[in-house]
């Protein structure tokens, strides 16, 4: 598994957070190919914003957004070469959202990082949250995975 990180903005807050380290935890878990891969960027929330409304349609910053990869069924999927990387997608993380959020909850900023990042991976394994039964099944995932990285 291999972790790509780009802290473009908020490295006084992702400091304390073993992202590598929680991203390959939640990729073995989800029984991911060992030659997965996926970039995580912490960016400010202009560009945030701007990725949000383009993507989304939504006005405003969000806290993390997904892109998926080789996950994707698609024409290129089909001729990607056996040994070449399986490109799970992209996690884009907010750290001022998430610094704010952390604050609403009550909980640490690194706690809000380890929810974020494993919330990207399961939506780069293909979990959404849009209707209620699938909001409890990612939801309870969440969980499992981070009381098991928690307990570690």
């Amino acid at each position: 598994m291999e972790v790509l990180v780009n802290i473009e903005h908020g490295a006084d807050l992702v400091e304390e957070v073993n992202v590598e380290g929680i991203c390959a935890f939640a990729m073995e878990h989800m029984k991911l190919p060992s030659n997965a891969e996926v970039s995580v960027t912490f960016i400010d929330n202009e560009e945030m914003a701007r990725l949000n409304k383009e993507y989304r349609g939504i006005e405003g910053p969000t806290d993390v957004l997904s892109f998926e990869c080789d996950n994707v069924e698609d024409e290129l999927s089909s001729s990607r070469a056996e040994d070449a990387p399986y490109e799970l997608g992209d996690i884009v993380i907010a750290p001022d959202v998430a610094a704010a959020q952390s604050d609403d909850y009550g909980t640490s900023i690194v706690e809000e990082f380890e929810l974020l990042l494993v919330h990207g991976i399961l939506h780069l394994c293909g979990m959404d949250h849009e209707k209620d039964d699938e909001a409890k099944v990612m939801e309870a995932r969440e969980q499992e995975l981070l009381n098991a990285w928690r307990a570690l």
